[in-house]
């Protein structure tokens, strides 16, 4: 079984999905789940596509955020939860936008998983998807609360 499968199924769930192209809360256009259209690719998506296809981009848009994870973080240092959390904000934001949580990233270098979510919870990124955010939130804090107990 796929090691990053209940992963893929959530950011899946968390995208939602659309055989067309279609534009996205901030107006960037996007398909199949939540594959951001590039400059280079708008004459190619014009039309709608079938899931298998849209499925493979998926499979290829998540290798490349669990690749950017694996090249910028200590993933060795992770636990489960923040690998998790650290790989869906990359599959979302790309990883540019995912480096500018440089308060969220040190704290969570430091194990302090309460004030990375508060980093999280006061940003333009959790006023835009707010739902998202606070199940990642959630997220992390679990481990920094079982941990506790």
């Amino acid at each position: 079984m796929e090691k990053f499968l209940l992963l893929k199924n959530k950011i899946k769930k968390n995208e939602g999905f659309r055989g067309e192209p279609y534009l996205d809360r901030l107006g960037y256009p996007t398909i199949g789940y939540g594959h951001l259209i590039t400059k280079k690719e708008t004459k190619i998506f014009k039309a709608k596509f079938s899931k298998k296809f849209l499925s493979n981009l998926f499979d290829k848009d998540f290798r490349t955020a669990l690749t950017a994870y694996k090249k910028n973080f200590n993933y060795k240092k992770h636990s489960k939860n923040t690998k998790e959390v650290l790989i869906e904000m990359i599959f979302q934001l790309g990883i540019k936008k995912q480096k500018k949580f440089v308060k969220m990233n040190k704290h969570i270098q430091d194990n302090n998983m309460f004030l990375a979510a508060l980093e999280m919870k006061n940003s333009l990124w959790y006023k835009q998807t707010p739902k998202r955010v606070d199940g990642l939130i959630n997220l992390l804090l679990k481990r920094a609360y079982e941990k506790k107990r």
